[in-house]
């Protein structure tokens, strides 16, 4: 080893020597790996064998396993977003290719003690995502809404498991292992009946640091999850408070939930999954990050998305459609061409799907309560079409711009794209009165997207609020 190492080998020289102090790792050999989805791209194998007597337990081998992209995907994606994105679609294009170059957020569990990890995130150059927010930590004891909802039969989804893309699970280490949906036994890393203050705390890297998974131990807490930032986006759009009712209508595998506990603590919210696999992957999601006192909070339900507006009519004060996509990321890393032709063959079907899920959700929301509607591709028919269909039908819906409130103040992290879909799009803010009319500027209400870019290489995820009226 040279005497001047890398900024990643530095990296994981400090994570491994800290570590072995704190035993959040397994045994050795140390091994961690990131299967494809859409927060970590082709398979990322990294191997840390340790030396018997070495002193500073350095990296000692590195691989890197390239899957190439799907070329029937690629194909499709080059014709309809160089339509839809323009001039912009070459250098998203670019990163979307590249999964060296992708980004890594690390969210802190503020149910566990994090401040090792804080200052090793600190110490490696991460910096915090948004700034401390003083959130009150009142909890308020509301009785559960929602009855008998962890006893109901799954329902298939509407799509084949292999047509319908997700953001999987970021931890390759959780397995579905056990069927049951409670969060689970009694934590002995589980803190005091007082809960912590709310605070949603999330580290980025201006370079593609990928910070290491850890494993799940039963009994025991993670201190991080691991996520593509873009992704908390939807949940700061969805401004949960203490003591509301909130439903994750699409909620495998967790992640989004997760954050919503980070932002405050709920009377109740409801974690809705209907495949028993995935449902099975969101279970054991909450019981690796969420205490045991969580539990009468805290429950999965296996409803049909489609029926649950009908079900839970106006019980919720939130509701959060993170609606099944085609998921950009994973679907150009298609592990044969067959597979991404037979997704590309259901891709059509999507919309209709989506719009019912936003549907249910605008029925189960109370009057003036919040819908966000969000989904990890940059498709337009699966974004804004789907918006304004749902719009059409409900007229007591009502969308609300997040330009001013999400994109502005963290367009230092975040490259955005608020352009109408055959139109080229512009990562600046629109002007107040644009060309086109009051057109473009109610399309600029339906909704932001998040593009890659290099230096920005979080996204693709698409965002919408929307209001129910009184």
């Amino acid at each position: 080893m040279s005497k001047h190492m890398c900024p990643i080998h530095q990296f994981y020289r400090t994570w491994r020597t800290i570590s072995l102090k704190t035993e959040q790792l397994a045994s050795t050999p140390q091994r961690w790996l990131c299967k494809v989805n859409c927060h970590t791209g082709p398979e990322v194998d990294l191997q840390l064998n340790e030396r018997k007597g070495a002193a500073n337990n350095q990296v000692t081998k590195k691989r890197i396993k390239e899957r190439p992209s799907c070329q029937p995907v690629l194909d499709c994606f080059d014709q309809q977003y160089s339509q839809e994105l323009g001039d912009l679609w070459p250098s998203v294009r670019a990163v979307l290719l590249e999964p060296q170059s992708w980004q890594y957020g690390v969210m802190l569990n503020r149910f566990s003690v994090v401040t090792d990890i804080a200052q090793i995130l600190q110490s490696q150059g991460f910096s915090t995502l948004l700034p401390e927010t003083d959130v009150s930590a009142s909890l308020c004891d509301v009785p559960s809404a929602v009855s008998n909802s962890e006893d109901q039969e799954g329902k298939d989804s509407l799509l084949p498991p292999h047509c319908i893309s997700k953001c999987p699970p970021n931890d390759p280490h959780l397995q579905p292992d056990q069927a049951s949906h409670a969060l689970g036994q009694d934590l002995q890393s589980e803190p005091s009946q007082t809960l912590p203050r709310p605070s949603l705390q999330c580290y980025i890297h201006p370079y593609p640091l990928r910070f290491p998974s850890q494993a799940h131990r039963p009994g025991q807490l993670k201190q991080y999850y691991l996520l593509n930032a873009a992704s908390l986006l939807p949940v700061l759009a969805l401004q949960v408070r203490d003591g509301e009712k909130v439903l994750d209508l699409c909620s495998a595998p967790g992640g989004k939930a997760l954050a919503i506990m980070q932002c405050a603590t709920p009377a109740l919210l409801c974690c809705n999954e209907p495949d028993p696999h995935r449902r099975d992957w969101l279970a054991k999601t909450l019981e690796s990050f969420l205490p045991h006192p969580l539990n009468s909070r805290v429950i999965v339900s296996a409803q049909d998305g489609r029926c649950f507006g009908q079900s839970e009519a106006g019980t919720y004060d939130k509701v959060l459609v993170d609606a099944p996509c085609s998921n950009d990321r994973s679907w150009l890393y298609s592990s044969s061409s067959q597979q991404g032709g037979q997704r590309l063959k259901e891709r059509g079907r999507l919309p209709a799907l989506q719009a019912q899920l936003l549907r249910s959700a605008l029925s189960a929301v109370r009057p003036g309560g919040l819908v966000v509607y969000s989904t990890c591709t940059l498709s337009s028919s699966e974004n804004y079409a789907v918006i304004e269909t749902v719009l059409n039908d409900c007229p007591e819906a009502e969308p609300e711009g997040l330009w001013d409130e999400i994109a502005i103040p963290l367009s230092k992290s975040f490259a955005f794209s608020p352009a109408r879909p055959g139109h080229a799009p512009t990562l600046h803010k629109p002007s107040p009165q644009p060309q086109n009319g009051t057109a473009s500027s109610y399309h600029h209400r339906l909704g932001i997207l998040v593009v890659p870019q290099p230096g920005k290489t979080w996204g693709p995820m698409f965002l919408s609020r929307i209001r129910r009226r009184k």
